[in-house]
């Protein structure tokens, strides 16, 4: 099944164009008919003559009912813009087109209707104009009366080219199902939605929001049909199971527990607007079927900071609509974090519009967890997000940013090197003393951070001798622009790494002897295999030599050991990163 929406000015024959392509009344609240335009949405359904099944969410046209309109819209991949040949390009039609666009619906077709009352062919060329000046280009466009049936077997042809179009939603993604109206029924309530991905069962476990009370689903319908299960794109009607009519209404949602962060505060990027300055300070955040009062804090010309009045259930890269309804603007978003940080220093408001500024749309797992620096993988799938592929994994379940997961090693050896200094009999620190220095959440990660040249014992962590330290330590400023570029064997000597200074480093692990005269830090081998797993597998001697920047000397031996620690393989002359 796919589902689509109708768009357009009210009057412009939607509901007459709904009604002669499906053959059904779609203003499903039979006491709102003949009191003018539609006030609310109406489902129909149709099967094409691929065998495809369509629903059609007919949306309100009139001004006072955008909200109705864009809780329709919201959730579907698809719509169909209607304009009357005999009226032309109408505020409804700006409208609603801008919140399309806005909301990222980027396939669709452009239906000229009433062609029996006028000749479509100015009509046709104003509405496409006006769709290109706003991104919604090529568009099919078929002209049709709903009165004499001419045009409509091009349309129905039309509506099965776009379907076949569309993409196919993951079934396993989690589900956020968001409720456009609800009635009650014996035992519970039928709430009502399109479903946009993901899978519903009956006996499934879902989570009202914003309550956060957990609720099953009962039974399933979808176009009137009772079904053991669906999955996105869908109209359905879910019987949940003892929830009273009175606790469910528009703009709730429905989703898969655990998988969605429920946030007050997030983090925008703005599009198809002024700049964010320009912006009312009080707008109302439209999102499926949602509409939540915001207020905006502008940050950069094109990002802001949104606080709603009601928890959302959301991830990055989320798309929404920001409408001041007494200006009637349209603004698109995107979701950049749900999880942003506070802003309470002089100068935060700036440095954070400038982090943002270098985001991607659709921010993903390795950037995140840069900025967080720790995040455990659950938290990254609130957010909508895969754990990245380098991520340091810790126990039970946390994630490090590798280069954060390095300056935290650095961070412990120098609080264990002032500690050394100051109580020279007691040199070593206890787990909790470091784990509140470093500010970590857990004994566990102090203890992990706890590798050579650093040691555990007795529940305190224990630094290096002092020379074997600031020998380390010079070699690594040595080492600071070029890190595989190994010193001579006299550089190492004036560094300190020689003797029992050097022998003392490499049984601690601080350092790596690769081979005589080519020492590299301890971590070199680790840092060399992240680089070598960018390069087109297999690869040769002098194209990792090229990558890691250094020659011969240090790239043949480094290689030999990282064979030997079985993290890469030789074939010939040439190598590949084992997978892991």
């Amino acid at each position: 099944m796919q589902v689509i929406a109708t768009a357009g000015h009210a009057g412009h024959g939607k509901s007459a164009l709904v009604r002669a392509l499906t053959g059904m009344e779609a203003d499903r609240w039979t006491e709102e008919r003949g009191r003018g335009p539609s006030a609310a949405l109406g489902i129909a359904w149709t099967r094409l003559p691929s065998g495809r099944r369509l629903a059609l969410v007919d949306v309100p046209g009139h001004e006072r009912r955008v909200t109705d309109m864009l809780a329709g819209a919201g959730p579907v991949p698809a719509a169909m813009m209607v304009v009357a040949a005999d009226e032309g390009w109408m505020p409804q039609s700006q409208e609603h087109a801008e919140a399309l666009h806005a909301l990222g619906v980027r396939h669709g077709l452009l239906a000229i209707t009433r062609a029996d009352l006028a000749d479509p062919t100015h009509a046709l060329r104003q509405a496409r104009a006006r769709l290109e000046d706003i991104g919604l280009r090529g568009l099919e466009a078929v002209t049709v009366s709903s009165v004499t049936g001419a045009g409509l077997p091009d349309l129905i042809a039309a509506l099965d080219r776009l379907v076949a179009r569309l993409p196919v939603p993951d079934p396993g993604a989690p589900v956020r199902l968001w409720v456009d109206g609800a009635h009650p029924v014996d035992g519970g309530t039928v709430v009502t939605g399109t479903l946009g991905a993901g899978c519903i069962r009956a006996g499934d476990e879902l989570v009202l929001t914003p309550r956060g009370r957990t609720v099953r689903v009962r039974a399933l319908e979808s176009l009137n049909e009772p079904v053991e299960q669906l999955t996105g794109v869908s109209r359905v009607a879910l019987h949940l199971h003892g929830v009273d009519h009175d606790a469910v209404s528009r703009g709730m949602a429905l989703v898969s527990a655990d998988r969605w962060t429920m946030t007050t505060c997030i983090d925008v990027r703005l599009s198809f607007a002024e700049a964010s300055g320009r912006l009312p300070r009080q707008m109302v955040l439209h999102i499926g079927a949602a509409a939540v009062p915001v207020r905006l804090r502008p940050l950069g010309p094109d990002t802001a900071r949104l606080t709603l009045n009601a928890r959302l259930p959301l991830h990055v890269g989320d798309r929404a609509i920001l409408r001041d309804p007494a200006r009637r603007a349209v603004a698109g978003m995107r979701v950049l974090d749900v999880r942003p940080p506070t802003l309470v220093r002089r100068g935060a408001n700036t440095a954070r519009a400038r982090e943002l500024a270098s985001w991607p749309d659709r921010p993903d797992g390795a950037l995140l967890l840069r900025r967080h620096g720790m995040l455990r993988e659950r938290e990254l799938a609130l957010m909508g997000c895969r754990p990245p592929k380098d991520a340091v994994r810790l126990e039970p379940d946390w994630l490090a940013d590798p280069a954060h997961w390095e300056r935290l090693h650095q961070r412990l050896a120098e609080e264990l090197a002032r500690h050394a200094a100051a109580h020279p009999l007691a040199p070593g620190l206890t787990l909790e003393a470091a784990r509140l220095r470093l500010g970590l959440p857990s004994r566990a990660l102090v203890a992990a951070l706890a590798r050579p040249p650093l040691r555990l014992a007795g529940g305190r962590v224990y630094g290096p001798p002092p020379q074997v330290a600031e020998a380390v330590r010079r070699l690594r400023a040595e080492l600071a622009d070029a890190p595989f570029r190994a010193p001579e064997a006299d550089r190492l000597a004036e560094l300190g790494l020689t003797g029992p200074t050097l022998a003392a480093a490499v049984a601690a692990g601080a350092v790596l002897r690769l081979a005589d005269g080519v020492v590299l830090p301890g971590d070199a081998d680790r840092q060399a295999l992240r680089i070598l797993a960018g390069l087109p597998q297999p690869f040769t001697v002098a194209e990792a030599g090229r990558a890691l920047g250094t020659s011969g000397r240090v790239a043949i031996p480094l290689l030999e050991h990282l064979d030997r620690q079985g993290l890469t393989e030789r074939d010939g002359d040439h190598r590949r990163v084992r997978a892991r």
